[in-house]
């Protein structure tokens, strides 16, 4: 679970009034941290003077005959994570929280967000900002038409909003008089001027063939096949979200936190290709690598990336219909084109056929994980060994297995913050430590670390939870009951094309047998060196039905409120099942390799299913992992493999500790050169 995807992103764990967001009774009535009512007010130092910015915004609002201006969170390709680039709102507000929507009028400036940011936000805010501890579209308009008065008008950048987000404030500001206007030019960057970060500027490489599941030109021609076929036979696609371009082309860069992508559009027909992008960036050989010896239809336009807009406008005034995905196109495109002229999905045809990785694509995403649990086991060795010494701390654990992966062949770095949680923070599901704020790692209390890395053939993503102690019996069972769910939905066998959300109980139901639950979502898709949370595979609602070769994550928890927190978190592969009557039924195979902590699990409470399914596991990682580790000369994490993946029964012994075993792994490990 990267935190992302669910929006949540806790600034510093004092600050977080709740792990997914909604307020706990404590929150209701809170004194705000600043005191606006004095003279001179009383700030927290780590408040940010806004004065200047809002005026000198005010004056590009009255230049455009604005009352308000709203800006939200996002860039222009609705991205997960936006670069420093973009984050236009917390430059304009000094708040720097991952989710909030500003406004500002000509007379006051508003901030609304969750209740996980609030206290964050009075401390880098000055008292120019009003803070409204709620989110969504109905209080922002509702504060709008008392703020501004009829006539009057509300700008914004049509580029940062989604359709869905327009379609809601625009229909919310029906009938008010208060017509919401599309401003093309970011008043903020004009405010902002040359202290805005530049624009990314990194080179825009190819991925090798080896990392790759087939060339661009077979894609191109896969992508054109759709069109043909498509029943109202659209002229063109316009791809807008990055993981989409990258996909495209096998090109990747570094312009986005933790994804490896680069600001880009592609309009695609079924005679030409035009990328929109910088093209400084691409080296000779990139260019090459698109171009070479390519004829008409399969020769790629390189074209400015800012003029997207005019191409798409230009482009759609000629008898065509244009194929989009609504999810990650903004209206800033959308606006352009004629309603008559749009084939308009949920997701673009990219995204759909991105989802269901080809064999190729999953042995790259299944090699990955091998490596990567290599990692993990070193790290967990590590902390096993150091904990009890009390030198660790969840900031220098995260700083750590960041490390191991930089080490580690094809990394790319790590595809999200690492979420390295001891004790009471764990039961924050997205808590990430700080150099300045964090807490030390101790044996008697529970350790959660969920992190992920990049690299060239995959993304991973892996959340483990510990105890080095004598964990208290509660504790072992909401444990056991996260792994039951776990193994649960693991083992499932479903039919073809059924919803996540269908089956996602199954991760839940042993928890529920209890009394007990979580509160975010149960799994994700995920990419091969692309998005650590890869829409539109998972659990959710709004995911599309499960189909052989789509990879997700499955990662139930249970969150004690200021005492701990547990998620188990695996990446696994859609495959085939093998049932006793003909059908098309699938299932998961797990490619995450780590085992689970012995110390936590109690096996009086799995089922003999469930028992068999995890020893399975546990032979699994033994053939898969076991060889990578010899292969690297690892001695103690070998060791440390053989003994926490040992069949489980109902009598099995807590495992012994690492030293006890030295001597005879040290004959093995001998052997390997025999």
């Amino acid at each position: 679970m990267a935190r992302a995807r669910w929006g949540c992103c806790p600034y510093l764990v004092f600050l977080c009034a709740c792990a997914w967001g909604y307020p706990r009774p404590a929150d209701l009535g809170r004194e705000d941290v600043r005191n606006c009512s004095i003279s001179p007010p009383y700030l927290p130092v780590t408040a940010v003077n806004t004065t200047a910015r809002l005026t000198a915004l005010r004056q590009q609002m009255q230049a455009q005959n604005l009352s308000a201006y709203i800006v939200p969170d996002t860039d222009a390709h609705m991205s997960e994570y936006i670069g420093k680039h973009d984050e236009r709102r917390a430059w304009m507000t000094g708040f720097t929280g991952s989710a909030g929507t500003a406004v500002v009028t000509l007379a006051k400036a508003a901030l609304w967000t969750d209740s996980r940011y609030w206290t964050q936000a009075e401390r880098q805010m000055d008292c120019n900002w009003e803070l409204h501890q709620e989110v969504g579209t109905t209080p922002i308009v509702t504060w709008l038409l008392t703020e501004i008065s009829a006539g009057q008008r509300v700008g914004f950048d049509p580029f940062l909003f989604s359709i869905d987000s327009w379609e809601s404030y625009d229909l919310a500001l029906q009938n008010s008089n208060r017509p919401l206007v599309s401003i093309t030019n970011n008043l903020v960057d004009l405010v902002w001027g040359a202290e805005r970060p530049p624009i990314p500027s990194q080179p825009i490489y190819a991925l090798q063939e080896a990392f790759t599941g087939s060339t661009w030109q077979e894609k191109i021609s896969g992508i054109r096949s759709q069109m043909q076929k498509h029943r109202r036979a659209p002229t063109a696609v316009l791809l807008s979200a990055l993981d989409e371009t990258a996909w495209l082309f096998n090109l990747r860069s570094s312009d986005i936190p933790y994804n490896p992508f680069f600001y880009s559009y592609v309009l695609l027909t079924d005679s030409t290709i035009r990328l929109f992008a910088n093209k400084s960036r691409f080296s000779a050989d990139t260019l090459k690598y698109l171009n070479a010896s390519c004829t008409g239809a399969m020769c790629v336009q390189i074209e400015d990336y800012s003029q997207v807009r005019d191409s798409v406008q230009s482009y759609a005034s000629g008898s065509v219909r244009i194929w989009i995905g609504t999810s990650y196109t903004t209206y800033g495109l959308y606006e352009v084109i004629p309603t008559e002229k749009l084939v308009a999905d949920t997701y673009s045809p990219v995204m759909m056929t991105k989802a269901v990785k080809n064999s190729r694509e999953q042995a790259l995403l299944k090699a990955s994980h091998v490596r990567d649990a290599v990692v993990v086991i070193r790290y967990l060795v590590w902390l096993e060994k150091n904990v009890p010494k009390g030198t660790v701390t969840e900031y220098s654990g995260a700083q750590f297995v960041d490390e191991l992966r930089g080490n580690e062949e094809f990394s790319s770095g790590p595809s999200f913050e690492t979420i390295s949680a001891s004790g009471l923070n764990a039961a924050l599901a997205h808590y990430s430590p700080t150099k300045e704020v964090h807490r030390k790692l101790s044996s008697d209390e529970m350790y959660l670390v969920d992190s992920g890395g990049q690299y060239w053939d995959g993304t991973t993503d892996i959340t483990r939870t510990v105890h080095w102690g004598t964990p208290s019996a509660f504790q072992k069972e909401a444990y056991t009951r996260v792994l039951m769910g776990n193994i649960d939905l693991s083992r499932l066998i479903f039919p073809d094309a059924t919803s996540g959300r269908v089956m996602e109980a199954f991760a839940r139901r042993a928890l529920w047998d209890v009394g007990l639950n979580y509160g975010h979502g149960t799994g994700h898709g995920i990419g091969n060196f692309l998005c650590v949370h890869e829409w539109p595979v998972g659990f959710q609602s709004n995911n599309i039905a499960m189909a052989k070769g789509m990879f997700t994550s499955i990662e139930p928890g249970y969150y004690q409120d200021g005492e701990f927190g547990i998620r188990l978190e695996d990446v696994v592969l859609v495959v085939e099942a093998k049932t006793k009557y003909p059908g098309t039924y699938l299932t998961f195979e797990t490619v995450s390799l780590v085992p689970y902590d012995r110390n936590l699990i109690d096996v009086s409470l799995l089922s003999p299913e469930q028992l068999q399914y995890l020893n399975g596991y546990y032979r699994t990682i033994r053939e898969k992992v076991g060889p990578e580790l010899r292969r690297h000369q690892l001695l103690e994490e070998w060791e440390w493999l053989q003994r926490h993946t040992e069949p489980l029964d109902s009598r099995a012994p807590r495992t012994a500790p690492l030293a006890t075993a030295l001597a005879a792994s040290t004959l093995a490990m001998l052997s390997w050169s025999i």
